[in-house]
């Protein structure tokens, strides 16, 4: 513990250093020189009385217009998990290293983990006792020496066990998750109002984008609100049976996104990691049963039919023994689903579809009953191939654009829903031809640097899809922005790649087993 009757004056340093608690010392502060603190030390921030605790990586400054010598600086999070005030007394002490470092060491040395070792890792991160450069040693470890299916089933626990757990109280739950890398894959919010209509509990938390141009909570973000405290969104879903909210403020599993922050600029996506990540929120949330999407093509997640298998196979062995009902459907990742890529323009889609609007996308009304109906089948009182029919009577009807009506009511109107981007720019195609190919990869980069998700009025149009025939500088698809300098950002890049491949006669069909 540092000295006593050495006190600092707590500030709060606006800063959002995204699931990372960071403290701040002057270089001339007296603690600083006296314990002989380094920079990106971990350390431990006490109120004076000793109540309260958060642990933290030390930056050190040297100006002090930005710290005084007699303050010390938390960043938005580590501030707000202290719960004191602005100018508070408080003291900091080197913070004693988690003892499941050895545990991550082992690990690196290529050692198969137990179940405790699992635990206790999770833990320390939960409790923020882990740096950033440690979880990027443990994630590394786990991808670079593989992943037994018993550990993946210890970590996917230890996730679950470390947050919040729903418990519905029913014994049907269901869920859906597409592992995503399909621009435009709206599925989620035609199949929530469906199945919910039907009568089933459908309580979908989801993520927003992270380096995609949309998430499913950013693309209903545009229609609703979706940032719901937990008491709120037990509510909604008890008088809606579904819901499309936000998860980030339930902490469910909160342990994955921690590491996903860690394992984005890293771009670490292992198989094993995915199916523990997903799993893990799913049993959290309540579910009983679960739908897991997994798109292959040749710019999807997974680009071959066999590592789908492999996939698939992690996932039911995982989620069998957590206790989960879970059926996994391979599917057709070859290119974006709808026409829309962005919030704005994706919930447009969705929209159209729940109208039956004649000009909805055919393959986002397609995939979405296909995939509403497999979960219909859930209900005992459905009988096998008979989900479809239902889905799409409940789609035809108007029950379910009723539904999400009501969902959205429920949740809150957005009473400001944004406006398209105003400046706009077809791409066209450089010959005649048939489109062969469409990089889902390439147009989520033009739609992200056209300024999605942050602007949800930005993104990608699309006008032709795989198999269509064009002529010489027929527009393939239109540019959404709001700024200029995404607008130009966005425009540089298509000119080094459009993201679309035009042949002489249309692509081969590729078989996908059916849903």
């Amino acid at each position: 513990m540092n000295r006593p009757g050495i006190h600092l004056k707590l500030r709060r340093i606006g800063i959002d250093t995204f699931k990372e608690n960071v403290a701040y010392l002057h270089r001339d502060c007296p603690v600083y020189r006296a314990e002989g603190f380094q920079a990106l030390a971990k350390v431990e921030v006490n109120s004076a009385k000793g109540h309260q605790q958060v642990l933290a990586v030390l930056n050190v400054v040297n100006d002090g217009r930005i710290m005084a010598v007699d303050e010390l600086g938390l960043s938005e999070q580590a501030f707000e998990q202290l719960g004191l005030k602005d100018g508070d007394m408080v003291c900091i002490a080197h913070a004693i290293p988690p003892q499941s470092l050895d545990a991550v060491h082992r690990k690196i040395a290529g050692e198969r983990l137990r179940a405790d070792d699992y635990l206790s890792i999770i833990h320390d991160m939960v409790d923020n006792r882990y740096s950033r450069m440690e979880m990027a040693a443990f994630l590394v470890a786990c991808s670079e020496s593989g992943m037994e299916r018993d550990e993946l089933l210890y970590l996917t626990e230890a996730m679950v066990e470390t947050g919040e757990k729903l418990d519905w109280g029913e014994p049907l739950v269901v869920d859906k998750h597409c592992i995503g890398g399909i621009p435009g894959n709206r599925t989620t919010m035609l199949v929530v109002p469906i199945v919910a209509a039907h009568g089933m509990l459908i309580p979908k938390t989801s993520s927003r984008a992270i380096t995609s141009p949309s998430g499913t909570a950013d693309t209903m973000e545009t229609l609703a609100k979706v940032d719901l405290d937990l008491d709120k969104l037990r509510k909604i879903v008890r008088h809606e049976r579904g819901c499309l909210a936000w998860g980030g403020r339930a902490r469910l599993a909160p342990a994955d996104d921690i590491l996903i922050s860690v394992e984005r600029p890293l771009s670490l996506d292992s198989p094993g990691q995915m199916v523990s990540s997903i799993l893990s929120k799913k049993v959290a949330a309540g579910s009983t049963h679960l739908l897991i999407d997994i798109p292959v093509g040749p710019t999807a997640k997974v680009h071959r039919m066999n590592d789908a298998m492999r996939l698939r196979k992690l996932f039911e062995y995982v989620g069998d023994r957590m206790g989960l009902h879970l059926e996994v459907v391979i599917t057709n990742g070859e290119q974006p689903i709808g026409r829309g890529i962005g919030p704005q323009l994706e919930a447009r889609d969705v929209l159209l579809v729940l109208e039956n609007h004649p000009d909805a996308p055919a393959d986002l009304r397609e995939k979405s009953l296909r995939l509403a109906g497999r979960i219909l089948e859930f209900d005992p009182d459905v009988r096998g191939g008979q989900g479809y029919a239902i889905a799409r009577d409940i789609l035809e009807t108007g029950r379910a654009m009723t539904k999400m009506q009501s969902i959205i009511a429920a949740q809150g109107v957005n009473e400001n829903p944004p406006e398209l981007g105003k400046l706009v720019m077809d791409v066209k195609s450089p010959e005649a031809g048939f489109v062969t190919e469409i990089d889902n990869l390439q147009m989520a980069r033009i739609a992200r640097l056209a300024g999605a998700p942050m602007d949800m009025g930005a993104g990608v149009d699309l006008f032709k899809k795989l198999g269509d025939k064009v002529a010489v500088g027929e527009p393939l698809y239109r540019i959404h922005a709001e700024f200029p300098s995404d607008f130009d950002f966005a425009m540089e890049l298509t000119k080094k790649d459009i993201g679309f491949r035009i042949g002489d006669k249309p692509p081969a069909p590729r078989y996908f087993p059916p849903l």
